[in-house]
């Protein structure tokens, strides 16, 4: 038995409901190239056990992503993946650029910024520069 490709996690701060956290972690991992065509997703009794949430929330989820058209359930045996998200973009493109990000995160820490503030500085950087066409 294979083991699912993600691990779910729940952050109350996010301003983000359950599910939608959900949704999210599974396009970030398909962008990623962490979740790949014909992987399975963590049966939902599974999410809810280690989540401790209502089986609806993690329904909605696998249902918006099958709505999209990235996953698909297969009655009795789960949800598989059955397309991504990273344009192409490979594990070896983004694992230097994954390096050079935890360098500045790292030197971001050093310099007493916390978490709320790498997030808004990262956030607006990348507004600043899609407006500029960069991003």
């Amino acid at each position: 038995m294979e083991l699912p490709m993600i691990e779910f996690h729940l952050d109350a701060r996010s301003g983000l409901s359950p599910y939608q956290q959900l949704v999210q972690q599974v396009r970030h991992a398909l962008r990623l190239g962490l979740l790949n065509e014909g992987d399975q997703l963590p049966k939902v009794k599974d999410v809810v056990a280690s989540l401790a949430i209502n089986p609806n929330t993690v329904l909605k989820a696998y249902r918006e992503l099958e709505h999209d058209g990235l996953v698909g359930a297969r009655p009795g045996v789960g949800t598989f993946v059955t397309a991504t998200l990273n344009g192409g973009a490979s594990f070896a493109v983004m694992g230097p650029l994954r390096q050079e990000l935890r360098r500045w995160l790292g030197k971001a820490r050093k310099a007493g910024l916390d978490e709320e503030s790498i997030e808004a500085l990262l956030m607006s950087t990348f507004r600043d520069s899609a407006r500029e066409g960069i991003a």
